[in-house]
């Protein structure tokens, strides 16, 4: 269920990223390109996207671990741009996907990502008793 969740909050976290037009960030619908492949196409992204996040992302957080100390956690921002760029590369290869133009847009792409993501986090927590 956890899983499922991550993917709806990243989808709308990249529809939100998709309406700043100056980020250069795009989905590109599958064919008919009508709502249901919209949306579809944005769950379908998010999902690759939670996916290279959780697998991909661990492994180079944790070999990037001194570099996270050294710069104070900064280093983070660039691999969360590395990863949503991870993202555009691996669904480049059809015809519908993310496109992400320019890096250093998609660095901030990624910190509006990562600032909804942690509010839908705080929002979505489940409740201790």
């Amino acid at each position: 269920m956890g899983f499922l969740i991550r993917v709806v909050v990243n989808a709308f976290a990249i529809w939100v990223v998709t309406l700043i037009p100056a980020l250069q960030v795009t989905v590109i619908p599958f064919a008919p390109g009508d709502t249901l492949q919209v949306v579809l196409t944005y769950l379908i992204v998010a999902a690759i996207f939670a996916l290279v996040n959780t697998i991909i992302g661990t492994v180079i957080k944790v070999l990037a671990f001194p570099l996270y100390i050294l710069t104070l956690g900064l280093i983070g921002l660039l691999i969360n741009a590395f990863l949503l760029w991870l993202t555009a590369w691996l669904t480049s290869w059809w015809s519908w996907g993310l496109r992400v133009e320019d890096f250093w847009w998609g660095v901030l792409a990624a910190i509006i990502i990562t600032l909804i993501n942690w509010v839908f986090g705080i929002i979505l927590r489940p409740k201790k008793d």
